[in-house]
């Protein structure tokens, strides 16, 4: 019993309503017209006490016969064969041009009023005549099963007598009297806890919420006071949030830039020369297959500073004073002007060596959108972004590049855990591959990185070492986020949008 007086201490205003005229089997409409209240006032009520227990809210799906436009203004005016008769009986004949019906219903009543036997039609000259039988004298002195089943309207399918199921019959062959939906009924079956609450008595010293008057008058006192159910079930809220992969980015750059570093930019729509001819890969060299880039067909070519693009030229044909011999063959001015999607994020590196603004030392990053030519699944994209980075300062070596490796994987993996291992990069010498080791998938690649060529490095203006990494910030971004498919991260599935937790 404490608890029944619990519940009912409990109950919102619109429930304590609803609760006196609660009674098995009643319907939402009903409820509607015994409370007062609006259908969707009443339906929440009805929800929240379903979710405490005190009802189950049944909903059956039925066949209701309503009335359509003209049905609407036949029961309220009359049918119109009926309408006919009164106007002709007690008349020896009536000429058809006389009789007060809309012509589009004088030839619906003339056919149903001759089809009963209820009228005799005579042509005189060009005017047609009609005189009420005996038959239809009758007709016209009571209701028909027609008009009788108008005015019950509206009405269940399955509560149709054998006396309507005739009128029923008869008016779904003729124009919009009628129409049939089918609806949803919900009705309510009370639960034991809910056949004791509906006895219990609702108590009018009941208040909700204080307010200043009520405390400034003292009028709370002696009052019974709502108790509220923390644990009952609400509706979720979606407030308004940056998509998962967007805040997980902004992150990342928030992260360099706590670092020291400092951010560089350059186009997605990029020439042949930053994208892979400054970083000394040669113009014919089995390393760019790994690009597969997309080239732009119109237009073809873009435009390079002539002076940077003859050291690099140099570089490739013969080195350029560096030491090495290049990789002595003729450098294809007009090949390197041609415009591509950028394929490596390392293109902004190389734009930062050659530009005024550099400086030395100093630490730049970069979050760029790359594009490559692949086949779309759970672990490859088309398109995808790439975080890199480049440190150049007289003195650096590959130890600052290895303790640079690690710092960043404590930052992005949380993780201190992980291995350095040899690679291969066309502008790098050395090169190192990062990986972490993932609580759940083990060992994974990180990063790849290494320390420029002078090649490279020289014919872009500088003259100390520079050390440079690349990160696949989309996989990485899946291992933070929990996803397993790298379109997730792009994704416009509400639903998953929804449930995504985003940190700031």
């Amino acid at each position: 019993m404490d608890n029944i007086k619990q519940l009912l201490n409990s109950l919102h205003p619109l429930e304590r309503k609803t609760l006196p005229h609660l009674k098995e089997g009643i319907t939402l409409k009903e409820l509607e017209k015994s409370t007062g209240l609006k259908e969707v006032e009443v339906m929440r009520a009805l929800q929240w006490m379903e979710n405490k227990g005190v009802l189950k809210i049944k909903q059956d799906l039925k066949e209701i016969i309503s009335l359509d436009k003209n049905g609407e203004n036949y029961k309220k005016n009359g049918l119109p064969e009926k309408r006919f008769l009164q106007q002709i009986i007690g008349k020896k004949e009536v000429k058809i041009s006389e009789i007060d019906i809309p012509k589009a219903e004088l030839n619906i009543a003339i056919g149903m009023l001759r089809q009963r036997a209820a009228i005799y039609l005579k042509k005189e000259g060009n005017e047609l005549l009609a005189a009420a039988t005996e038959q239809g004298v009758k007709l016209a002195s009571k209701e028909s099963l027609e008009e009788l089943f108008l005015k019950k309207l509206p009405m269940d399918v399955s509560e149709l007598k054998p006396e309507d199921k005739f009128a029923y019959d008869a008016f779904k062959k003729r124009s919009e009297i009628i129409k049939t939906d089918v609806v949803k009924e919900r009705s309510v079956e009370l639960t034991d806890t809910g056949k004791q609450l509906s006895k219990q008595k609702i108590s009018d010293n009941f208040i909700d919420r204080l307010t200043t008057e009520m405390l400034r008058e003292n009028t709370w006192k002696n009052k019974d006071f709502r108790a509220y159910d923390i644990k009952i079930n609400v509706p979720k809220i979606f407030a308004g949030k940056k998509q998962h992969y967007r805040a997980f980015l902004d992150n990342v750059r928030r992260k360099f830039i706590a670092l020291g570093f400092k951010e560089m930019t350059g186009p997605i729509v990029e020439t042949d020369f930053w994208d892979m001819d400054a970083l000394f890969m040669p113009q014919f060299h089995s390393a760019r297959d790994i690009h597969d880039a997309y080239y732009i067909k119109d237009p073809k070519y873009g435009k390079i500073d002539e002076a940077v693009m003859k050291r690099v030229k140099a570089a490739h044909e013969n080195g350029f004073g560096t030491g090495s011999k290049g990789w002595r063959y003729k450098f294809d001015e007009l090949r390197t002007k041609r415009l591509l999607l950028r394929t490596q994020g390392t293109a902004c590196s190389a734009r930062m060596l050659a530009s005024k603004n550099v400086e030395v030392p100093g630490k730049y990053f970069g979050m760029t959108r790359c594009f490559r030519y692949d086949v779309v699944d759970a672990t490859h994209n088309c398109d995808f972004n790439q975080t890199e980075g480049i440190v150049l300062e007289d003195g650096l070596n590959f130890g600052h590049l290895k303790s640079l490796l690690k710092m960043f994987a404590e930052e992005f993996c949380q993780t201190d855990t992980v291995k350095v291992k040899p690679g291969y990069f066309p502008f790098t010498e050395p090169s190192a591959e990062l990986f972490a080791k993932h609580p759940d998938m083990g060992w994974i690649e990180l990063a790849g990185s290494g320390i420029f060529r002078p090649e490279l490095t020289k014919p872009l203006g500088i003259n100390v070492p520079v050390i440079a990494w690349g990160i696949g910030i989309d996989r990485l971004a899946m291992f933070s986020l929990g996803l397993k498919d790298i379109r997730d991260l792009f994704s416009n599935d509400l639903n998953l949008l929804r449930k995504m937790k985003v940190t700031v």
